[in-house]
């Protein structure tokens, strides 16, 4: 199975998606991390483009080959990157659950993304002006959708996996 998650910057992506991963002893895969390992690698910010999601799905295409569940933590701010999940789950032949994470409620919003501290040493976390002009396609099918402003984290993690488990076989007991 491939889990990814999506929405802009400071919307709780990552606590959700860490805690589902967590749950499901699943491969996390952050696109924040990857693309900060391509600057530091030397390469410019403004040349990495798609290379981050390139890579993720490269990787995530390798474990769900290993049989892993694979959760991807990413913003999938347009259609092709969308598109790319799709390929790779397709390619795997592994079911693919898509959830996008909002918050709607734009001062709370704002608060999150001025007040984080980040987590992954060299990275620069957007700030909420550069959030506001992300270019950020709306979706064209179905998904699961979790308002971080209605619904608390551990709320968020069961609607996810309780997602999952409608997909998921009953395991047989050994």
């Amino acid at each position: 199975m491939l889990i990814v998650f999506a929405g802009l910057p400071g919307t709780g992506k990552t606590t959700i998606s860490r805690a589902v991963a967590r749950a499901l002893a699943a491969t996390l895969l952050r696109v924040d991390i990857i693309e900060q390992a391509i600057r530091d690698a030397g390469v410019p910010a403004s040349s990495i483009g798609a290379s981050g999601y390139a890579v993720a799905q490269a990787l995530a295409d390798a474990n769900l080959g290993d049989g892993r569940v694979v959760v991807a933590d990413c913003v999938n701010p347009v259609a092709a990157s969308r598109q790319g999940w799709r390929v790779v789950a397709t390619r795997a032949a592994v079911r693919l659950i898509e959830v996008e994470v909002v918050c709607s409620d734009a001062q709370e919003h704002r608060r999150r993304v001025e007040g984080r501290i980040c987590d992954i040493p060299g990275l620069v976390p957007p700030s909420w002006e550069a959030i506001q002009r992300l270019d950020y396609e709306p979706w064209d099918r179905p998904r699961l959708v979790i308002d971080s402003a209605a619904s608390s984290p551990s709320e968020a993690v069961a609607a996810v996996l309780g997602t999952v488990a409608q997909y998921r076989p009953a395991r047989e007991p050994v």
